[in-house]
C-alpha cells in the first residue's frame, strides 16, 4: 500500500505564498487550488479541510516580515509549475490574441446553478483575457423525454449570464432557429456515405451496439438513404432515425454509429409543431463550432464521448479541430445539483420558484445575497484541471464574506414567532423574530446570531445568506 502524502508542509508552504503575495492574508480557495496543482485527490479534501482553516489562521497572525522568512524555509514545496498568480489561468494551447473565439451552450431545463458556473467563468474569463470573443447559444434542441425544455429557462438563463457579469457577443443564439442548417450538413453526411437512416427498433439497435453488429439498414445506398431522408419528416414519431457511420468494433460501444437526427412530435416553446425532425447536441455542436470558428472549448470531461463525436465530424469533412479542454466535476458537499429536480419541485409548487434557495440557480443566489464576483473569484482559485473536486461551500462564502463585510450594516435579531422579520432559510424554513432594524436599512444586513441576510421587497423577507 502507497504511504498517504503528508500534507502538513505543502499546506504552510501555498498559505504562506499566498498571505505573501496578498498584503498578509491568505485565503481558504487560493490555497486549495495550489493543493489541487500538487496533486490533492477529491476524497482527501475533506481530512484536510481543518488543517487548512487552522495553518491559514496562524499565517495570518504573522507580521509581514515574518511571513516572507517562513515562506523562504519552505518554498521548496511550492511546485515550480505553480508560478501564475493568484486570478490568473492557465495559458490556452495555440491561443492567439485577438483570434480566440469560445462558447458556451446552456441546454435551457432550468436556470443556470452554481455548478454551472465554472463552465461560464472560465470561458469568459479566457475570451477576455486573449481579447477574443465569447458567444451564446441556446441548445434548445427537442431534447430527450426526460430532458424537458422549460420555457421560462430562456429569460432566466440570460438574466444569470448578465448577473455574472459575463460578456458574450450579441444577439443570443438559438439552435432551434438554425436547423435548415443541420438539414444541409446531414444530408452532406449521407451523399458522402457516412450516415444513414435506420429504421430498427431501439431494443434491436442496443443489442447490435453491444455485439458490434451491423444492422441491415447499413447496407443502404446513398440514393436510398437521400429517399429515407426525405420520407423522414412525415414518418412516425420513433420510425426512423439518421445515424453516423463509425466503427461497429469500436471500443467504447457507446460511439458506434450513434444518432444525429431523430423524429419527435412534443411541441417546442419557439418553433411549436412545425418542426419534427430533431438533431441531437453533438450533431449540432459539430457544425456549429465549425461555422462560427470556435477555436478553443472548455466543457465538462463527462462530454469527452462528444468531443470524439465532434471531431469524427471535423475529421470527415476535413476541418480544423478546435482546441478541447474538458475540466472535472465540480461539486459542493451535502448539496444536490439536479435542473430536473429543481423542474419538479418548482412546478408541483414545494419550491416558491427557481429563486428558492433550495435549487442553488444563480436566482437563488442573487436573491440570498451571494455576490458575483466571489463566485468568479472562487471558480477563478480552483483553476483548470480534470480533478472531479467535491469542495465545502463554506469556500465560496469565505470569499463573499469578504465583500459583505464591507457593505452590511448589523442589527440585533430575536427569534420569536410572529416577530416582525422573517427569514428564509437555505432548506426552505422560515424563521421570525424581531430586529431594531430600520425599513431604509434592508438590502444586505448582518443579523448578529443569525448572519447575512439579503432583503426581498416582492416576498416581504430575508434571504439568508451565510454566517
Amino acid at each position: 500500500m502507497a504511504e498517504k502524502k503528508d500534507w502538513g508542509n505543502v499546506i504552510y508552504a501555498y498559505a504562506l505564498k499566498n498571505a505573501v503575495e496578498h498584503s498578509g492574508k491568505a485565503q481558504i480557495g487560493a490555497v486549495i487550488s495550489g493543493l489541487f496543482h500538487e496533486g490533492l485527490k477529491k476524497e482527501e479534501l475533506g481530512e484536510i479541510i481543518p488543517d487548512v482553516k487552522k495553518t491559514i489562521e496562524k499565517v495570518n497572525s504573522m507580521s509581514a516580515s515574518e511571513q516572507e522568512k517562513e515562506f523562504e524555509k519552505f518554498k521548496k514545496e511550492v511546485s515550480e509549475r505553480q508560478t501564475r498568480k493568484e486570478g490568473e489561468l492557465p495559458e490556452l494551447e495555440n491561443a492567439v490574441e485577438g483570434k480566440v473565439v469560445m462558447r458556451i451552450a446552456p441546454f435551457p431545463s432550468g436556470p443556470l446553478h452554481i455548478g454551472n458556473t465554472r463552465q461560464l467563468v472560465l470561458n469568459d474569463e479566457y475570451a477576455k483575457k486573449y481579447k477574443g470573443k465569447l458567444l451564446l447559444f441556446m441548445d434548445d434542441t427537442i431534447g430527450s423525454e426526460e430532458k424537458r425544455i422549460v420555457p421560462e429557462s430562456y429569460k432566466l438563463i440570460e438574466k444569470g449570464v448578465k448577473w455574472m457579469k459575463v460578456k458574450y457577443v450579441k444577439p443570443m443564439i438559438y439552435k432551434s432557429k438554425r436547423l435548415k442548417v443541420y438539414y444541409k450538413y446531414a444530408k452532406e453526411l449521407i451523399l458522402r456515405d457516412k450516415a444513414y437512416v435506420c429504421s430498427c427498433p431501439a431494443e434491436k439497435l442496443r443489442e447490435n451496439r453491444a455485439g458490434g453488429i451491423e444492422c441491415a439498414c447499413r447496407k443502404n445506398s446513398v440514393k436510398e438513404n437521400l429517399e429515407l431522408w426525405k420520407r423522414m419528416f412525415k414518418a412516425k414519431e420513433g420510425s426512423f432515425t439518421l445515424r453516423l457511420k463509425t466503427d461497429m468494433k469500436h471500443p467504447n460501444p457507446a460511439f458506434r454509429d450513434r444518432v444525429l437526427f431523430r423524429i419527435s412530435d412534443r411541441e417546442h416553446p419557439i418553433v411549436k409543431n412545425k418542426v419534427r425532425v430533431w438533431p441531437t447536441l453533438e450533431m449540432t455542436w459539430a457544425v456549429d463550432d465549425y461555422e462560427f470558428g470556435i477555436t478553443h472549448i472548455i466543457r465538462g470531461k463527462e462530454l469527452m464521448i462528444e468531443t470524439d463525436m465532434e471531431k469524427y465530424i471535423f475529421d470527415i469533412f476535413g476541418w480544423k479541430h478546435p482546441v478541447f479542454i474538458h475540466t472535472g466535476l465540480l461539486q459542493f458537499e451535502g448539496i444536490k445539483l439536479s435542473k430536473s429536480k429543481g423542474q419538479k419541485e418548482v412546478r408541483e409548487g414545494r419550491y416558491i420558484g427557481w429563486d428558492d434557495p433550495r435549487t442553488w440557480s444563480l436566482q437563488s443566489l442573487e436573491k440570498r445575497g451571494i455576490q458575483p464576483e466571489a463566485i468568479r473569484k472562487f471558480i477563478i482559485g480552483l483553476g483548470v484541471n480534470q480533478n472531479e473536486i467535491t469542495v465545502p461551500i463554506d469556500i465560496l462564502y469565505a470569499e463573499n464574506r469578504k465583500i459583505l463585510a464591507k457593505i452590511a450594516k448589523g442589527y440585533n435579531f430575536q427569534e420569536s414567532p410572529g416577530g416582525n422579520i422573517r427569514i428564509l432559510m437555505p432548506d426552505g424554513k422560515i424563521v421570525s423574530g424581531n430586529s431594531d432594524l430600520k425599513p431604509k436599512d434592508n438590502k444586505i444586513v448582518f443579523f448578529r446570531g443569525v448572519g447575512f441576510c439579503k432583503f426581498d421587497k416582492e416576498k416581504k423577507l430575508f434571504y439568508f445568506t451565510h454566517r
